[in-house]
């Protein structure tokens, strides 16, 4: 992979994890239609590009049916596997008894098994939502056939009834050791921007050893550019010796076990965060117990931008001392207007390049207006208009200017 794209190049394309097919049909596209210089005419130019559009929507398409060939040949793959692994989930056998006997893909393959497991377990048939768009409705002819297959008669009217009598009950769930009354930490949600704000100093934050060897690239370094993060308490897995003590904040850290359990217990925490691998997750699984329970616990999850930014929202969270700011979730959208966000009665918008440089933001109430007159609890007046410099840093100042303004008084 080079540091220069060129779109008629395929082998930029395939470089970059594009099929040999694809690479040569978008490469083509991109030599029949070159982009036009930036002086030439706009309509010029958006006449290009949509030329271009026009010549890579059969491409298009059949990456579209590729996918969907994709995807159910791997939904078939893993019912297969289920099946060898034991599986007694009568509905995994139904499946492929419909792709064998009917010759039905993958969607209407599914609605066939829910209509014989519907009939088996003597329910009343309710076959699938009629498709919104103009496809053929494959799924609810599936699932009566399915239905019908499993023994379900519905011109008889005591049809429900027999089959509800007939029914065998499923066996409860049987375990060696009762349910835990609390979810692991394996099983906690990611983080999101709807909790509402915590002081650092009501914070755990629970890091694995792969996480805290990242560097100057891991989520260590975007903690400390945090305002007060040195309240927060830190903590290191590691899958050899579990939890260990990892912040200044322990004071005198405890060493052992029992003395980490009781200092843990001593706290008030609110938030807890949990960044680790598969292993360190197994671990702490099985010393969930020396944890506290907490309003709000979540653990990171998926690939790793995924993680840096459910980061940044418990990041967003944290409150340092002298700080007020609104939680919620900021509904986002990008119009051909450019970026804007709403949280509460508030709007920011992206409102165009500031003169001689930087980019403008504004802040507008329920009205449409400017939002003026408001100030924080602590008195300080805000501006509804700002200037940054870096457009890339847009949203992060715009999330910051609305939970200033959601929590802000306005005096009249």
């Amino acid at each position: 992979m080079t540091d220069t794209f060129d779109p008629a190049d395929a082998g930029c394309w395939m470089a970059r994890g594009r099929p040999a097919h694809h690479a040569h049909a978008i490469a083509g596209a991109w030599i029949r239609f070159p982009d036009l210089p930036h002086d030439a005419p706009l309509d010029a130019r958006m006449a290009r590009t949509r030329e271009r559009v026009q010549m890579l929507r059969p491409l298009h398409e059949a990456i579209r049916l590729e996918t969907e060939q994709q995807r159910r040949a791997a939904n078939f793959a893993f019912v297969e596997r289920r099946i060898a692994q034991g599986s007694t989930d009568g509905r995994h056998a139904a499946i492929l008894h419909a792709r064998s006997v009917h010759r039905y893909d993958w969607d209407a393959a599914v609605a066939y098994a829910d209509g014989y497991h519907a009939a088996h377990a003597g329910w009343v048939a309710r076959p699938p939502s009629l498709p919104l768009s103009d496809e053929p409705d494959v799924r609810r002819p599936a699932y009566h056939q399915g239905f019908l297959d499993g023994g379900g008669q519905p011109d008889d009217i005591f049809d429900v009834a027999r089959r509800s009598f007939a029914a065998i009950p499923s066996e409860p769930l049987r375990t060696d050791r009762p349910r835990a009354a609390r979810p692991l930490p394996s099983q906690w949600p990611s983080p999101t921007d709807v909790p509402p704000p915590v002081s650092w100093h009501r914070r755990l934050l629970l890091l694995g050893a792969s996480e805290i060897a990242s560097g100057p690239i891991g989520i260590l370094a975007m903690l400390r550019k945090r305002t007060g993060h040195d309240a927060a308490t830190l903590l290191a897995i590691d899958v050899e010796s579990g939890l260990r003590p990892l912040s200044t904040s322990m004071g005198s850290a405890p060493g052992d076990g029992a003395a980490l359990r009781q200092f843990l217990r001593q706290g008030d925490y609110a938030d807890i965060l949990l960044v680790a691998d598969d292993a360190e997750l197994r671990r702490i699984d099985a010393e969930a117990d020396m944890l506290p329970l907490a309003r709000t616990m979540e653990r990171t999850r998926n690939s790793v931008l995924q993680q840096r930014a459910q980061f940044r929202h418990w990041l967003a969270r944290g409150r340092a001392p002298g700080d007020q700011f609104a939680a919620g979730h900021i509904r986002w959208s990008k119009m051909a207007a450019g970026l804007s966000g709403r949280l509460g009665n508030f709007t920011a918008r992206y409102a165009g390049p500031a003169a001689p440089r930087g980019h403008r933001l504004r802040v507008e109430d329920a009205t449409g207006q400017l939002a003026l007159g408001y100030r924080t609890a602590l008195g300080r007046e805000l501006q509804p208009e700002i200037v940054i410099g870096n457009k890339s840093h847009a949203r992060t100042a715009m999330a910051d200017l609305l939970r200033q303004y959601a929590a802000a008084l306005r005096l009249e």
